[in-house]
């Protein structure tokens, strides 16, 4: 496949996702509260938070210049992040969104963080996927100068969504 159509691809999905991902929340839900739908949430938080850790041992495997291990991580990151967004689309996709009961300073800490997370991860996929494809590539000086943007969006969109589970578990 040509660079091309690696970018077509790329644009077609950075601009699908956010629309897909938005159009769950005005479908008519089913209601499924089967307990495998149920777990979701929690699922994804321990996605989220396995991604965090693998991204870091990412960085510390490039700086100790270990390119293998490193790819490894990168793209097992990656996968994570695919099985995430997977179990995303199916809850939000069965069941109607939580709300957050916190009350005072904690809910508008909750709804900043959220927020920023929700901004940052609807245009993640296509800096992960041009990254990881100049990584694949070995167009390494290309893949350093996207990663420098791509790596601090995914750690904190990795770190937040822990956060924000946590955060909004108590009223599920």
């Amino acid at each position: 496949m040509s660079e091309k159509d690696n970018n077509k691809w790329i644009v077609f999905i950075a601009v699908l996702l956010p629309f897909a991902v938005a159009a769950l929340y005005f479908l008519p839900k089913g209601g499924d509260t089967s307990v495998a739908i149920k777990s979701i949430p929690k699922f994804n938080a321990i996605l989220n938070g396995s991604t965090f850790l693998v991204l870091v041992s990412g960085l510390v495997a490039i700086k100790s210049r270990k390119k293998l291990i490193h790819r490894a991580l990168m793209m097992t990151a990656a996968i994570m992040s695919a099985l995430f967004l997977v179990g995303y689309v199916i809850y939000h996709g069965s069941v109607e969104s939580t709300k957050f009961g916190g009350e005072g300073t904690i809910k508008y800490i909750y709804f900043f963080i959220l927020t920023t997370h929700i901004i940052l991860a609807a245009n993640l996929a296509p800096l992960v996927l041009i990254t990881l494809r100049r990584g694949i590539k070995k167009d390494f000086i290309g893949h350093k100068k996207i990663a420098k943007w791509t790596y601090p969006i995914w750690l904190y969109v990795s770190a937040t969504g822990l956060i924000v589970y946590l955060m909004i578990s108590p009223y599920y």
